[in-house]
């Protein structure tokens, strides 16, 4: 039997895409966790696999050619293993070239736009001293719902993004199933919402997003993490890093 891959991970979105991903693809793992509220993420040594300092990331032992190799970066990640396994990265040219443009998609807006409608809808009003800036949130809410939009379109007609269930969904579903946080108004959006509902649904996307879910905190207030988290000392100055 193979060695393990060593997953090292926080459950947030980018964490699990790759979780579910091992689950579908049915790849054996160990998960070594990364406390980002606790500056895990920049110890010495895992910085040497994720020199940017960000979850998630793999050692796998059975790299290319049987070496070892360490991988960071989310879609990377998602692509490796894809081709590793010849599992949901589409059968032929023309289908991967489709699974990778929406994996971009994904990485080049739903995660960054998404991610910054969390921080400014739900932490940025608890800092200390509170960053509450309407247009900040409006900004973000409002193109994360023009995104969701565009993917209630996309899967007119089609049970998963790119029709079979692929990589493109796992990177997608992890931050599309956080809607509420981000504010969002599904009424409207029938497809996005039988397609949130078909990926829950799966097994394997079930028990991937479960690691680690006791870790999970719902403290938006703990002035410790959102300095390490966002830069932000305990006086409300911007550290500069």
């Amino acid at each position: 039997m193979a060695e393990p891959i060593a997953l090292h991970y926080w459950p947030t979105p980018n964490g699990w895409k790759i979780s579910i991903a091992l689950e579908e693809m049915g790849l054996p793992y160990t998960v070594k966790y990364v406390n980002i509220g606790a500056g895990d993420q920049f110890d010495p040594e895992f910085l040497k696999i994720a020199p940017n300092n960000r979850i998630p990331a793999i050692v796998d032992p059975d790299g290319p050619g049987g070496r070892p190799v360490s991988i960071f970066e989310s879609g990377a990640i998602l692509m490796y293993l894809a081709r590793k396994t010849g599992l949901f990265y589409g059968n032929s040219e023309r289908e991967r070239t489709e699974i990778e443009q929406w994996l971009m998609w994904q990485m080049g807006g739903v995660g960054p736009m998404a991610g910054q409608a969390h921080h400014f809808i739900r932490y940025a009003p608890e800092l200390d001293p509170p960053r509450d800036i309407p247009y900040a949130k409006d900004r973000y809410r409002s193109e994360t719902g023009r995104l969701y939009r565009v993917l209630d379109q996309r899967l007119r007609g089609r049970d998963f993004v790119c029709g079979e269930f692929s990589i493109a969904d796992m990177a997608i579903w992890p931050w599309a199933c956080l809607w509420e946080g981000q504010e969002q108004d599904l009424t409207g959006l029938p497809e996005l919402s039988a397609w949130l509902d078909r990926c829950a649904a799966r097994p394997a996307v079930a028990r991937g997003k479960q690691v680690g879910g006791e870790f999970r905190s719902r403290d938006r207030t703990d002035r410790k993490a959102q300095e390490i988290l966002f830069g932000i000392r305990r006086t409300g100055e911007h550290e500069r890093r």
